[in-house]
């Protein structure tokens, strides 16, 4: 199992208004801890499956980050501010996402692995 690494997409950092090299640092930096996080707990794993799972849930923290920031927008626009922050880590949440289905030996099973999670979970739409 290789390495997995992650960045801050340039369109993301360009989508921030001037002067917001602070916001961008940290960016980077909780990228950079959530690859290490990653990585970490990929090559702790004693086989495939664990690191797989270890990558789920990632995922799933990262789907619910993004649902939070995605709520931070309309209740700033509602208290008259800007809200680009929020959809900037927003847009970040879903890049990475994207991002690790897009490492070659880990889609597949990542969706064999968040289907059997949903099984085991109850959530069945063919049980009744």
């Amino acid at each position: 199992m290789d390495e997995i690494s992650l960045g801050v997409p340039q369109p993301i950092l360009d989508s921030l208004p001037e002067g917001s090299e602070a916001a961008e640092q940290d960016m980077m930096r909780a990228v950079g801890g959530i690859e290490a996080s990653i990585n970490r707990a990929i090559e702790g794993a004693e086989d495939e499956q664990e690191a797989v799972g270890a990558v789920a849930d990632a995922l799933e923290q990262l789907e619910e980050n993004y649902e939070t920031y995605d709520e931070f927008v309309p209740e700033l626009r509602a208290w008259g501010q800007s809200p680009i922050y929020a959809i900037a880590w927003r847009n970040l949440q879903a890049d990475l996402v994207a991002q690790l289905y897009e490492v070659e030996w880990l889609a597949e099973r990542l969706d064999r692995e968040r289907n059997a999670r949903l099984v085991e979970d109850g959530i069945r739409f063919g049980d009744r």
